[in-house]
């Protein structure tokens, strides 16, 4: 009897998963989580559903994966302020961050974290908690680095990391929001300067 040829295991999906999820990226960025249908993103990964189903699960396991990425990628400014060694300075690179990425040429307008599921119906809702919980993740983050500024002496001994981080990301958040709706990087930048200016001053 001739024995039948098996299918090697894990032989090569036939497109590049990198690429894909780069393009899914652009998708939900553009068009939110309900707005990017299935149709929508497969075209643009240019694979099938049975394709997608299997190198990225389900539409809400391919959002996660997207927002890792978009994290990793345009949004990797928020990693490079937490690093910067004054309080100040996080501040100003996280801002300043937000500005550049929200109106990056080639790109989405705004932010995928902040309008990716602002108003979503009851099919949105499990990505809304996802990107409300990256939010808030970011915001214990910022809040974290604070306190470490607080008791380095680099912030007042009465400053409060909580609500300057709370300030900072709605700040930020709302820079996303007139991003989206076309105002120009210039007067955005401006923003941020002026959101700066209150900033507690360093311990001298």
């Amino acid at each position: 009897m001739e024995s039948r040829r098996k299918v090697p295991v894990g032989r090569p999906r036939g497109f590049d998963a990198d690429e894909a999820l780069e393009r899914a990226v652009l998708v939900f960025w553009a068009q939110g989580y309900e707005g990017a249908s299935l149709d929508d993103l497969t075209g643009a990964m240019g694979i099938t559903r049975t394709s997608m189903y299997r190198a990225f699960g389900n539409k809400e396991d391919l959002f996660r994966r997207v927002l890792q990425r978009y994290t990793e990628g345009p949004a990797s400014y928020f990693a490079r302020a937490l690093r910067e060694p004054a309080a100040h300075q996080v501040a100003a690179t996280f801002l300043g961050g937000a500005v550049e990425a929200t109106t990056r040429p080639g790109c989405p307008a705004g932010c995928l974290g902040v309008q990716g599921s602002l108003a979503a119906g009851e099919s949105g809702s499990r990505a809304r908690d996802i990107l409300a919980a990256w939010r808030e993740t970011g915001t214990a983050h910022l809040r974290d680095r604070f306190q470490r500024a607080v008791d380095e002496g680099d912030l007042p001994a009465g400053a409060d990391p909580g609500l300057l981080a709370r300030y900072l990301m709605t700040v930020a958040n709302g820079i996303a929001v007139q991003a989206a709706g076309g105002a120009p990087r210039d007067e955005l930048r401006l923003v941020a300067d002026l959101a700066l200016r209150g900033w507690p001053p360093a311990v001298s």
